[in-house]
């Protein structure tokens, strides 16, 4: 009987650590945007903002990077250090054809440069139809300017987590083991 105790103890630290590795917290760039510690961070040069985005008529909850969904969008911008309240931050959305080369017939939202002393930019743009775009955002008035580029699809839904597809997997194997452990110890002559 403590053998068999043994066993399942053993397949289920098996799961359970494989389960671990695959939902550790992963930092991912994507492009200017990371997450780091359950918090969305826009690296602008030596500058780093808070980034959130959602769309008030989905029941989605907040996303990171790309948008779920077509429709109405907001993001919100909020600095994270006090060095950006007197220095100009601009706003760009364009289509991702490729090439920046004719900025202003690929863009699709524009938010001009402007000083921002509340710390806080939001960002309302109505995506009307899926794509493949990238943000712009421009800092100036420092010792020089800095540009942030970040990619991000529309209307892709969200991707199915690694955890959600490995663990139910691992979970099988598991089991499966854990039957094939258990018909070997109590018929040892089929070995």
């Amino acid at each position: 009987m403590s053998g068999r105790i043994a066993t399942i103890k053993q397949a289920l630290l098996a799961v359970l650590l494989t389960a671990g590795m695959a939902m550790t917290a992963q930092v991912q760039a994507h492009g200017g945007l990371a997450l780091a510690e359950d918090m969305c961070v826009l690296t602008v040069g030596p500058y780093r903002m808070h980034f959130t985005g959602y769309q008030p008529l989905s029941q989605e909850e907040e996303f990171c990077e790309d948008i779920p969904e077509v429709g109405k969008t907001v993001i919100a911008l909020d600095y994270i250090q006090e060095e950006l309240r007197p220095l100009s931050t601009e706003v760009r959305i364009i289509r991702d054809t490729g090439s920046e080369e004719n900025i202003d017939e690929i863009t699709v939202f524009y938010l001009p440069p402007k000083v921002y002393p509340s710390a806080s930019i939001a960002v309302e743009h109505t995506f009307p139809e899926k794509g493949k775009f990238v943000g712009l955002v421009k800092v100036t008035g420092g010792a020089q300017d800095y540009i942030s580029r970040f990619p991000f699809s529309v209307g892709e839904g969200r991707p199915t987590p690694k955890a959600a597809i490995i663990a139910p997997i691992v979970l099988v194997i598991a089991v499966v083991a854990f039957f094939l452990m258990r018909k070997k110890k109590n018929n040892p002559s089929a070995a």
